[in-house]
């Protein structure tokens, strides 16, 4: 008689916990384009002084695809693949401003009414009287 269990019973807090996690989460693309490529920012994280607890004691560090690589030869190598080459892309690029994203979202200012609108004002007794000799 064989073992009878139940396949895959933790299947869905699985996909939930791997979905969630954010340890390989690197920085978004408008970070890097306002800070990092700045050269006085690009400077300092090229040269950054001995961290332990960072891979390749934080000395090998590609700017564009913000990540530390354990050796020289590991950071050449990133720099040939494609993945290196394809954020260099979506970093020429320029980054979306907050307008642009409102509008995409259908908040933007095209066929709405202007904010400010004009009150109508009440004529008072001077105006009248001005308007009424005319």
């Amino acid at each position: 008689m064989g073992r009878l269990r139940r396949s895959r019973a933790h299947h869905a807090r699985r996909d939930v916990h791997r979905a969630a996690r954010t340890r390989v989460r690197t920085r978004d693309l408008d970070q890097i384009q306002s800070i990092d490529l700045d050269p006085i920012n690009r400077a300092k994280l090229e040269a950054q002084p001995l961290d332990f607890d960072k891979p390749g004691l934080g000395q090998h560090y590609c700017v564009e695809c913000a990540k530390y690589y354990e050796s020289d030869q590991a950071l050449n190598s990133h720099w040939r693949s494609k993945v290196h080459k394809r954020r260099c892309k979506a970093l020429k690029e320029p980054a979306y401003t907050i307008e642009e994203a409102e509008r995409a979202a259908g908040l933007g200012r095209e066929g709405k009414r202007p904010t400010t609108t004009t009150i109508p004002s009440i004529p008072t007794a001077v105006e009248m009287s001005v308007e009424a000799s005319v």
